[in-house]
């Protein structure tokens, strides 16, 4: 495989099973990619992350420009030499924070300026700069700036926001060099099935002129902007149909979406790609996803309960460690709980996507989308 072809393996209904190649590695999809926003995983070494099977990691862009910086981490060899991880990265735009921050967003055509959190200085985002700044990062998967809408939102804004995100989809695209990296672009248009489809086929555009003048197109597509306060079944009446409507031989990333059924829900529709905090943010506050659905380690119910967190589970957290002990670390504040439980989590995500794909492999995935659906690990959320 050349660097960054994406090769379908099988389907089975609309579900894939795929394979993209990076500098530092195959990526086997459908995946589940952990979040290291500040370029770590919370509390979990480069070293478990290659232990409990994750192929590729995110950072943030937002938040790796403003501390330490991205010429610290270019003078360190890049983001692979500087948090020591040997696999795939994919960085963000760092768009969905700059678009939170809106008391303190100024947007027009050409960029957006804010405030940093850290020291209150303000700071000018171009397309262009985005670019440079993600390049000297140096991860193998790099976004394009987009605009993220919020929901709920007026039609005519999300149309606006789908167009200023072409716009700057085809800067990123000009602007981006790397050869050992490549760019997603993002579907925008909130929960409008036809902006969803207008936002599709002007990237489609884009990349088409690109190749034409020459220059790299997508090497994939990022689906945003959902997830952003919606009930999930707003979001499956629109997902499958953008899915389905991008390219068949690049790869689908589901930006921001983590807890299990969605994700099972989604590969069903034809995603190969997502990422969320929720493994590692949930365990911080003390709970699981498990085989019986989500777990409440705080529950007076695991006090005296000495068997594994999951029975059905092989992570190192579930081996080693009983409920009654992780409820205690988790009573006590202890910072081995909040670890133990993001190990899980993690481990749990990761291993159901490897589930997914061996699923899709036998051409039996509609069987695991219902067994799943009738098991009690559904209770998710």
């Amino acid at each position: 495989m050349a660097l960054f072809d994406y090769t379908l393996d099988a389907r089975s209904g609309h579900a894939r099973a795929g394979s993209f190649e990076t500098a530092h590695g195959t990526i086997k999809t459908p995946v589940f990619m952990p979040v290291g926003t500040s370029a770590t995983v919370k509390g979990i070494r480069t070293q478990t992350l290659e232990e409990i099977g994750a192929q590729v990691i995110l950072a943030n862009t937002y938040h790796l420009s403003l501390r330490p910086g991205e010429d610290l981490v270019a003078e360190a060899g890049g983001l692979h030499k500087f948090m020591n991880y040997p696999g795939p990265i994919l960085t963000d735009s760092g768009g969905f924070q700059v678009f939170s921050l809106a008391d303190t967003l100024k947007l027009d055509s050409d960029g957006l300026t804010f405030r940093s959190i850290y020291d209150g200085a303000n700071i000018r985002w171009t397309p262009e700069t985005n670019m440079e700044i993600q390049q000297k990062l140096g991860a193998d998967i790099i976004m394009q700036l987009d605009q993220c809408t919020p929901y709920p939102a007026e039609y005519d804004f999300v149309d606006k926001a789908v167009e200023l995100s072409a716009n700057w989809a085809r800067r990123c695209l000009a602007a981006h060099h790397r050869e050992d990296q490549t760019l997603f672009g993002i579907v925008q248009g909130g929960m409008e099935l036809d902006l969803r489809l207008k936002s599709v086929e002007l990237l489609q555009q884009i990349n088409d002129e690109s190749i034409a003048a020459g220059h790299k197109g997508f090497g994939g597509f990022g689906i945003g902007g959902y997830s952003v306060g919606e009930e999930h079944e707003v979001m499956f009446e629109t997902l499958g149909l953008v899915a389905r409507a991008l390219p068949e031989d690049k790869p689908r990333y589901l930006m921001g979406v983590g807890n299990p059924t969605t994700l099972v829900r989604a590969v069903g529709e034809g995603v190969d790609m997502f990422d969320c905090v929720l493994p590692t943010r949930t365990a911080r506050m003390g709970t699981a996803f498990s085989s019986e659905g989500r777990m409440n380690m705080r529950n007076a119910k695991y006090t005296h309960d000495f068997t594994p967190l999951d029975h059905a589970c092989d992570c190192p957290t579930c081996k080693n460690h009983t409920r009654a002990y992780i409820r205690h670390l988790v009573k006590q504040n202890e910072m081995l709980g909040a670890i133990l439980l993001s190990i899980h989590n993690l481990w749990f995500l990761i291993h159901l996507m490897d589930r997914a794909r061996d699923a899709v492999l036998a051409g039996g995935y509609d069987e695991f989308l219902a067994d799943w659906m009738n098991s009690p690990a559904a209770k998710d959320y």
